[in-house]
């Protein structure tokens, strides 16, 4: 189909590859929370069949705590991109007698936009710590499923992380990139603790 982005006929490792690298194509927040989301749709759907493998309580505990957290990375796709409607407005405004003035509510707007992005970073480290304890328990078959559901997190970690430090490369005094590559790194241990053989 012509128009259709590349990427979407990409498999799945180099998909994440472009994803998570220095300079994300696809880029923006939305494939980030898309990318979270799915991770997490993996990790409910390996729980919610690993019910030989694992308690009945945690079976019933990580599905619902999965299911929440792959509904709330989805609802930061249309946050992402409401946010950055106040960033295209802000730089829409004309250059009046006070460019300070600009400056300050351009980068007010910024602020704002780097909100979905952090979000999107906390939450994949609950999706890639469920993804670790299912690629360690859960029904052998569906192991391969956690695994993607760690590496989408990441992925998706590393993604967001980026949007928030240029969205906040104006204010140094905000904690929230460095907390993010914080994050980041959490992330990316439990992804690759889920890549470690069982037992």
């Amino acid at each position: 189909m012509t128009g259709q982005p590349p990427y979407l006929d990409l498999p799945l490792s180099r998909f994440l590859g472009l994803l998570a690298g220095p300079d994300p194509a696809p880029s923006g927040g939305g494939a980030a929370a898309l990318a979270v989301s799915m991770g997490a749709g993996l990790c409910a759907m390996a729980a919610r069949l690993s019910a030989r493998q694992l308690s009945a309580d945690e079976t019933a505990h990580l599905t619902t705590e999965s299911e929440r957290l792959a509904r709330a990375a989805a609802s930061l796709i249309q946050a992402d991109a409401d946010s950055y409607q106040g960033v295209l407005a802000a730089r829409r405004q004309p250059r009046g007698p006070d460019p300070e003035a600009r400056r300050r509510q351009i980068e007010a707007a910024l602020s704002d936009a780097a909100s979905a992005p952090m979000q999107i970073v906390e939450l994949a480290v609950p999706v890639a710590r469920i993804a670790a304890r299912l690629a360690a328990a859960c029904n052998p078959n569906l192991r391969g499923d956690a695994i993607t559901g760690a590496l989408l997190a990441e992925a998706g970690a590393r993604a967001a992380a980026v949007l928030v430090a240029i969205n906040l490369a104006t204010a140094p005094g905000d904690d929230r990139p460095a907390r993010a590559a914080r994050l980041v790194q959490e992330t990316a241990a439990l992804a690759a603790a889920a890549q470690c053989p069982p037992g």
